[in-house]
């Protein structure tokens, strides 16, 4: 493709297609955004706020085919599943756990690393100059256990982070209750790493981010994206209920909505909704010092302005089905024992949608049977974390410059249908 300016649809208004819209403006590029939910509304609001640099190893890791029975019948595990859907799950399902082992973890992670590792650097570029710095700050990220001998049942873990240049502080007993008292005996060893950060308020800063794409010229069409539409193999615009917008270059970046666009685009990605939850506690009479993954109950609990984030759990049952309340009532339960004596003056609740393609590694690349269809989702966990480089890669891409890393672990081409 030609570098000289192009217009360019985005199908997608969260983090990655907001980061895609910065970085295409800053190539002098036009662009228009397209979501019929509105800006930031989806995972790129309720996540769990971490710019969690050190989260390259799957879930599927080695053992999760042996432990997630026995998650799945124990209310007191942050594996949940509505049954119903199981089947249309089981062929996902049935993938996604065939990389339940130790090579392909060390795989995914390989690929997860270059995409996440300097997650606050790339927030702090993106957001420069847009208003949105506010936002971003830069702190600790610890992982709280019971103790060593947990902490130690997740070495594995711990030692694909080393060979990828993570480097941790152990804190234990008096050490760790000096750092942060805020925790109760349950939690008796953290491991701190630096050079993390966190959003203070995920959603306001996405729409500060794409307030600023307005501000310089872009377009916003609150309106569902239909149909990629060709000439010749290649994009020449995108249909919505309303308009065909012409366009030299099309980026998909819908998260958990992007599987019937990708067929579109000659792509058949196994793809389904790891449903999150969060609950905010607004007011709390204790905060955290830190984000903190609290390792027992597999969540986040993340300071903002105003209330402490708590985020996790995986619920599988699709995009339709509303939220459950077990979930939510989780969370609560286990941040009552993390924090004794907590206390808030109200909480607000929410459920969203994770992209979670079965091999856990995002789609990124330009699509191998239309010239000028990019793709960019399927993020899981970290679509925060990584959204500003996904961003920054797809308009490299578009602007027909390579990315200065290896970018064929997510090449959309794993996925070519028929």
């Amino acid at each position: 493709m030609s570098a000289a300016g192009k217009t360019v649809a985005i199908i997608g208004a969260g983090i990655v297609g907001v980061s895609t819209a910065i970085w295409l403006q800053r190539d002098g590029h036009k662009v228009v955004l397209i979501d019929g939910k509105g800006i930031g509304e989806g995972a790129s609001y309720g996540n769990g706020g971490v710019l969690a640099s050190c989260s390259i190893v799957p879930v599927t890791a080695p053992g999760l085919l042996r432990k997630a029975p026995g998650m799945l019948l124990d209310p007191g595990q942050p594996l949940f599943l509505k049954w119903s859907y199981l089947p249309k799950l089981a062929p996902w399902l049935i993938k996604y756990l065939g990389h339940a082992n130790a090579a392909d973890t060390k795989r995914i992670a390989a690929a997860m690393a270059p995409l996440v590792g300097d997650s606050l650097g790339e927030h702090q570029a993106l957001s420069a100059g847009t208003g949105a710095e506010h936002w971003v700050k830069p702190d600790n990220y610890l992982f709280l256990y019971r103790d060593r001998a947990h902490y130690e049942a997740d070495a594995f873990g711990w030692s694909i982070r080393k060979t990828h240049g993570f480097k941790w502080e152990e804190l234990e007993g008096a050490a760790f209750k000096s750092f942060d008292p805020a925790f109760g005996p349950e939690q008796g060893f953290a491991v701190r790493l630096g050079d993390h950060g966190r959003i203070s308020d995920p959603g306001a800063y996405v729409k500060a981010l794409a307030a600023h794409v307005m501000k310089v010229g872009g377009r916003f069409i609150e309106a569902n994206a239909e149909t990629v539409v060709e000439e010749n193999g290649k994009v020449s615009g995108v249909r919505t209920g309303g308009e065909t917008v012409a366009c030299d270059a099309v980026v998909l970046a819908a998260g958990a909505w992007s599987g019937p666009l990708a067929g579109q685009l000659g792509l058949k990605v196994p793809l389904e909704s790891e449903r999150g939850y969060h609950l905010e506690l607004w007011e709390p009479s204790i905060m955290p010092r830190s984000p903190v993954m609290i390792a027992s109950g597999k969540f986040v609990a993340t300071p903002m302005e105003g209330r402490l984030r708590l985020a996790g759990i995986v619920e599988f049952g699709g995009l339709n089905a509303p939220p459950s309340r077990a979930p939510l009532a989780l969370l609560e339960k286990n941040i009552k024992a993390a924090i004794p004596g907590i206390s808030w003056k109200h909480k607000t609740e929410w459920m969203g949608h994770r992209p979670a393609p079965a091999d856990s590694i995002p789609v990124i690349g330009e699509s191998p049977t239309i010239r000028g269809a990019f793709l960019g989702f399927g993020h899981h966990h970290v679509g925060l974390t990584s959204g500003p480089k996904t961003g920054r890669m797809i308009a490299q891409m578009i602007s027909g410059r390579l990315p200065n890393f290896d970018t064929s672990p997510y090449a959309p081409s794993r996925f070519r249908s028929g």
